[in-house]
Formats: structure tokens, sequence, C-alpha cells
């Protein structure tokens, strides 16, 4: 049975539950939150937002999460072209780590589909292995823009002090690949087989800022990873480069920031110079990996040129 009930949120009451949960999930200051009476106007003006309701009378949770976007345009040759803007997904503490957050944009999905765009775009902390999995892996999105501190500086306690690097990454919703993650009924049907690190290291990719051993400072069992000092040279391919790469992020970004701030930014100020590089190479993302145990570790996968799409 799904544990919740989606609905379509439109009024000031259903928005201020919206509200609670933005405090409560990005907490620290109210500049940062969106108000009821914005929520209110990007609805009217063809906006969506989706909120989902415990279906279990036992949960005392009034709002489990939302997703909310607006409509906007992208340039193509032809002209601008109408796409949804995916502004902010929250999933409540207590109900993490259980498919909420891809329930929900499923069902954003199922909406801006019947609205005829083909595109959707929204942001978040490329260094945030929890939202990588989720954006990437899970439901087929791309990337190959990195933007240096995109909202200027942020006051929440998720953000403070830290440049607001993003990821804008490209959800093709019409295409085979998302079509698939999201489960819709391709034909034939075909379930995505999940490559771990294992299969990409055995067949020669290679990671090319492999981080530098668990430092002195343990928390648990484990310490934290450094960056590498040195970047493998990727220059390999047929066309100079090599055809795919993995690059290492921080496994826990959020923990990592709150004991010790000062290699937090010294992974922002590594990863973005790289991100920047690949990008303007040709690279695009396009998968993300995991490597669980004591000492967990996180990867992006890049692959050379925009004919994976």
């Amino acid at each position: 049975m799904n544990p919740w009930n989606l609905r379509i949120l439109e009024t000031p009451d259903e928005m201020r539950l919206v509200e609670d949960l933005q405090r409560l999930v990005w907490p620290g200051d109210d500049t940062e939150i969106v108000p009821i009476h914005m929520l209110i106007a990007a609805v009217h003006g063809g906006g969506l937002v989706i909120g989902a309701y415990p279906s279990s009378q036992e949960q005392i949770n009034p709002l489990s999460g939302f997703v909310f976007g607006f409509p906007g345009y992208y340039k193509t040759p032809d002209g601008p072209r109408l796409m949804h803007c995916s502004h902010m997904l929250a999933v409540h503490p207590e109900c993490r780590d259980q498919g909420l957050g891809f329930i929900l944009k499923r069902a954003q999905w199922q909406m801006v589909r019947r609205q005829e765009m083909d595109r959707m775009t929204w942001t978040y902390d490329p260094l945030q292995s929890r939202n990588a999995y989720l954006n990437i892996a899970k439901l087929g999105a791309v990337c190959n823009t990195y933007h240096r501190e995109y909202y200027g500086e942020m006051r929440d306690g998720l953000n403070l002090g830290l440049p607001s690097d993003r990821f804008e990454v490209d959800w093709w919703i019409n295409t085979t690949r998302v079509r698939r993650r999201v489960g819709a009924g391709v034909t034939p049907p075909s379930a995505r087989r999940r490559l771990d690190l294992a299969h990409y290291l055995e067949a020669g990719v290679q990671i090319i800022n492999p981080s530098r051993s668990w430092f002195s400072q343990p928390f648990g069992t484990t310490g934290w990873p450094r960056p590498a000092t040195s970047i493998q040279d990727w220059s390999r391919g047929k066309d100079g480069f090599d055809p795919i790469l993995l690059m290492e992020i921080p496994n826990d970004f959020t923990l990592l920031r709150t004991t010790d701030f000062s290699l937090a930014l010294e992974w922002r100020m590594h990863t973005r110079d790289l991100f920047e590089q690949l990008f303007t190479q040709g690279y695009l993302v396009t998968d993300f990996v995991h490597l669980p145990g004591t000492q967990p570790r996180s990867f992006y996968v890049l692959i050379y040129g925009e004919s994976t799409l």
C-alpha cells in the first residue's frame, strides 16, 4: 500500500504547511523561505505544487513532502520553447530514505507531460550525494552546466558560509531514458541494470580525482577523505578524451560541513574547477554510483560527447 496520498496544493492553508516544511528542511533564516503569496501566485500563473500526505492516521506529520515548480522558457534555433522550472523539493526528515522524493518527482513528471512540455530543469548542490543519486541515477536527469554562486550568499542552516555553486540539470521527460527510469511502460519493457563501481573499474574507466587517504580526525570508525592533489590525465580517447570518466565527491557533504568546514570548502573549490573543465571540453554527467562500506565513497559518471543522449 502506498504510504502517501498525493494532492495538488492551491489554498492558503495548504501553502502554510509548505512554508512550515521549508523551515524544517532549511532552518535558520526566514528570508530563504518561499512565502505563501508567492506560491499561490505561481500556481495561478501555471505553476505546480504537489504535496504528499501520510495515508496512515498513525503518522503525525501533516505534510510529508512537496515539490514546487513553475513554467519558463529556453532558447532553441526555432525560437523560445516552454519548459518547467522545478524550484524546490522537500521531504520531512522522518520520511527520508523511503522513496518519497522519487514519488513526488514522478507525479510532477506526469503533470508536466500533460502540459505538453518536453523539458524540466532544476538546480542542486553537486556535492550532495543523496540528491545526486535521486536526480541522476534514479530519475535520469543529465547535466553539463555548472553555476558558481548561483544564489549568492545563502543564510539557511544547510548553506550558510559556503559558495552556493549549483548543477543545472536537464530532465528530457519524453525520452526513453527518462520513461524507463520512472517506470512509464516503455515497449519492450526492460528494467535498467544498475551499474556499480566495480563494473566501471573492470571496464578500465579511471577515477580522475581519487581521494587521498582518510585523514586523522575520525568520526565513528572512519575519517574524511581529502581531495586529490593531482588530477589523472583523461586525454586518451579517439577524439582526444576518454569516453567515460569517474569523478569522486564526499559521500556525506552535509556532515562533512558540520565536522570540518575548511575541508568542505576545499572540496567545493576542487570540484568546481574540475566540473568546469570537463563541461567545457564536452563531458556530460549521466550517472552516479556509490561504494558502500565502513568508508563509503561516491562518484559521478561523465560521458564524452552529446551523442550519449
